[in-house]
This record gives C-alpha cells, sequence and structure tokens, in this order.
C-alpha cells in the first residue's frame, strides 16, 4: 500500500531503492504519527472536514493502535511503504470510509515532520533527564574528593596543582553549558510544521493553532515555506546539542583511560567493570572508556553528515531529507546509551589519595613558589627567574600546602553556583504541558 498508488506498478529494484529502510525506521515514529492523527483528526471535524460522529470510532482505533505500539506488537506489513501508510490501512479496514478521510488537508511531507518533531522533543527530554542526572553525580564526586589533589598538566607535562573536586566538577560544569544547547534544541523542535502540507498550505479552511495546542507544542512554525525548510535544520540543531554532550563525555572518558593507565595510575573502576587480554593475565582495560570515546567521537560528526545532505537543496522538499532520520535516530540512540553506561561507571570510579607524594610532582609547586615571593614583595619577574634556576640547579623544595581561594579554584569550587546554572538550563525543558497534551489526545 502506498498513499500516492494511483494503479502504476513501480519497478522492483527502484522501489527497493527509494523506500530504504524507512519502514525499520518509521516504527520509531508509530506512537507520534498516531499521537498527530488523532489531533489533526479532531482538528478535520471542528473545521467541518470530517463529520463529528466518525471522530469517536477512529480515535478509539486510533488509541488501540497507540496501544500496540507500546506493548511492541505493532507492525509495518510487507508490502506497506511506510507507518502513515499502514495505520490509515489500519484505520480504513477497521473503521471504513472514514478512514480514508484522515489524510484531507494534509501532505505526507508535513506527516513526516510532525512526527519527528514530535520524536525529536520527546528524545531530548530524556537525554536531558540522563544529563542531569549525571550532572549530579560528578558533582557528587567532585564534592567528596574536592581535597584530593592530582597533578594539572598542559602540554600533557606536568604544570600545576590540580584535585579531584576540580577534574569531576569541571564536567559537571561542562554538562551544564550542554544543558543549555539542548535547551535551545527543545525550543526549536517544539514548534507545529502540521498544516503545511507539501510546503505551500492548504485551501482547506484548516485551524493550525488548534492543532499546535492539541499536541502540546509551544509555538508554530508559521510560514509554510519555512516549516518544511526546518527539515533538516531541525535535526542539524539538534544534532550539535548531542554533539556538545558527546565533546564532554569524550574528554571525560579520554582523561580516564589516561588515569587508569598504569604510568598514571590515578583512579579505579571495579574489576567487573572492565576486560581482559586474550594472552596478558593482569590487564584490566577501559574498553568501557575507550568505546565510549569512539561512540562520542562519531557522535559530533553527525552533524556535518546532515549538513552536506541538505547543503545545496533549494526550498521545497526532496527526497534527500529522508536520508536524514538514520542518523538523526541513531545520533539519540547513542548518546542515551553512552549517558546510560557513564550514569553506571561514574559513581564506581575509586580516586588514588597520595598521587603528590611522588617526587616527580615536586615541580607542580614552582608557581605556588614564585607567587609566595611575590607575596613577600619581589617582583614577578624577579621571583620567576629566581625559581627557575633553583629548578635548573636541582635545589628546589616544594611547599606542598595550597592555597586558592577565588572562585572556581581548588579551594572554592563553586559547586553550589554551578548547580544553580544547570537548574536554570534544566528547567527550561518543561515536559508537563507535553503530558497533558498527550493524555488528552489518548483520553
Amino acid at each position: 500500500m502506498k498513499l500516492w498508488d494511483k494503479g502504476t506498478n513501480v519497478d522492483k529494484t527502484i522501489e527497493k531503492f527509494t523506500i530504504g529502510n524507512d519502514a525499520e525506521l518509521d516504527l520509531n515514529l508509530a506512537e507520534f504519527d498516531v499521537l498527530g492523527n488523532i489531533a489533526h483528526i479532531t482538528m478535520l471535524a471542528k473545521v467541518g472536514l470530517l463529520d463529528e460522529a466518525d471522530l469517536p470510532a477512529l480515535k478509539k482505533e486510533l488509541s488501540n493502535i497507540y496501544e500496540t505500539i507500546q506493548d511492541g506488537s505493532f507492525k509495518i506489513e510487507d508490502g506497506v511503504e511506510d507507518v502513515h501508510s499502514q495505520i490509515e490501512k489500519i484505520l480504513t479496514e477497521k473503521v471504513g470510509e472514514a478512514g480514508k478521510k484522515v489524510h484531507s488537508a494534509r501532505s505526507r511531507n508535513d506527516q513526516v515532520l510532525v512526527d519527528l518533531k514530535l520524536y525529536g522533543r520527546d528524545r531530548i527530554l530524556q537525554v536531558s533527564n540522563l544529563v542531569k542526572q549525571l550532572f549530579d553525580q560528578l558533582q557528587s564526586q567532585s564534592e567528596s574528593n574536592k581535597d584530593v589533589l592530582i597533578p594539572g598538566y598542559t602540554h600533557l607535562q606536568v604544570a600545576m596543582p590540580s584535585s579531584f573536586g576540580l577534574w569531576f566538577g569541571a564536567y559537571a560544569e561542562s554538562l551544564s553549558d550542554d544543558m543549555d544547547m539542548l535547551a535551545t534544541a527543545f525550543r526549536f523542535t517544539n514548534q507545529n510544521p502540521l498544516g503545511s502540507a507539501a510546503g505551500y498550505g492548504s485551501s482547506f479552511p484548516i485551524d493550525r493553532k488548534l492543532t499546535t495546542e492539541l499536541l502540546g507544542f509551544d509555538d508554530m512554525h508559521y510560514n509554510v515555506v519555512y516549516a518544511q525548510m526546518t527539515r533538516g535544520k531541525t535535526e542539524k540543531t539538534v544534532a550539535y546539542a548531542i554533539a556538545s554532550i558527546a565533546g564532554t563525555l569524550n574528554k571525560l572518558a579520554a582523561d580516564a583511560c589516561l588515569f587508569m593507565s598504569q604510568n598514571f595510575g590515578f583512579i579505579e573502576l571495579p574489576s567487573e567493570f572492565t576486560t581482559g587480554s586474550s594472552i596478558m593475565p593482569h590487564k584490566k582495560n577501559p574498553d568501557v572508556f575507550e568505546l565510549m570515546r569512539g561512540k562520542c567521537n562519531k557522535l559530533q560528526a553527525i552533524a556535518g553528515e546532515l549538513t552536506m545532505i541538505t547543503s545545496n537543496l533549494t526550498s521545497g522538499y526532496f527526497r534527500d531529507l529522508q536520508l536524514l532520520k538514520e542518523k538523526y535516530m541513531y545520533g539519540f540512540e547513542e548518546i542515551i546509551s553512552c549517558l546510560e553506561v557513564a550514569l553506571l561507571v561514574v559513581p564506581n570510579i575509586t580516586v588514588k589519595k597520595d598521587i603528590l607524594n611522588n617526587d616527580m610532582y615536586d615541580y607542580l609547586f614552582s608557581v605556588e613558589e614564585v607567587n609566595k615571593r611575590v607575596l613577600a614583595g619581589m617582583p614577578f619577574r624577579e621571583a620567576y627567574k629566581e625559581v627557575g634556576l633553583e629548578i635548573e640547579a636541582g635545589n628546589f623544595s616544594p611547599d606542598k600546602n595550597v592555597q586558592h581561594t577565588h572562585e572556581g579554584s581548588l579551594g572554592n569550587l563553586c559547586t553550589a553556583e554551578i548547580k544553580d546554572k544547570m537548574e536554570a538550563n534544566y528547567d527550561k525543558l518543561s515536559d508537563k504541558k507535553i503530558k497533558d497534551a498527550v493524555a488528552n489526545l489518548l483520553a
């Protein structure tokens, strides 16, 4: 079944090439297609394009389809092109002629658009909840280990004193800014394109404000040409937000791989979180962090791939846009997977307490000594040169008592302020209106 079928048999090779893996990917959109259908037919009945008497039966059957999607029994049958065709086919079989009316004043273009918008905002909310949980864990580790010093590096050379409080806390604050980008992607995604039809609107007297309200959107894409232009733009915006989170996780994972090596030995994971070697019985490999690092590199590439698919397209719909779905959905699946694993691993990181007792880290405190002499009245350049000459002569003896008091430093992590920043960004992603809308549609 094809919504556009007019009796012509399409060449099988062409059909396979143009459909691709849409049937598989569309299962991710099924529940959202049902919600879009309920909102659309409710609006059609209000404006007189659907008999009010047909509405209860259609809504009941759509609710039944929604239940099959939730319990995993919904299928797209062989020979049915996509999820939109499958749902319309079921409605027509179960309800009769009324099922043939649900596509009035609508194109598959804006049907896909609204499904992707609903799917995207749902997944963004899932990601935001996981990011917030990981943030809380990182802040907990930061506070628990705020007095445990570690080397700070520049150019991978020993530089200045740092701490596990700073290390864990840095990734927490990074996630707070990632949440801000995610909130921007959410606001852009949470706008209604339904009613743009094939990109040029409809001569039917539809009520787009009603479907916006029914679907729990905060706003709509008003200009119908632009509504279609947001296909690709939405996916890229979300992909950049995902890439920002992936960048944070990537750097955390890279640090962890380094810090777990025997040459560093700063942190440990429980044995059950590591893997072994087929020939080296001593190995405890940080595969979980290595795969997280690699997956997050792939995630950061998605926005570029989506850009290349859409970069030379003029306004209006093109079948190229079909190719966006796979990467878009993959991005959500992988970032959710990485965040879930991070939530398991981060609380189980054990830190080493006495790292800086090793003489190799004595030079970490050279800046502290320079500053100490400056505070005693010596000009900075003279203090710098004096300490440098002591180091060259092998006469430098560090004072390992570190006194940093300014905001965000070793002695003043600003954990509460960073939490306030996260909470403010997280609050921008509210799901109450959405949950209420979905409940009302399915009631």
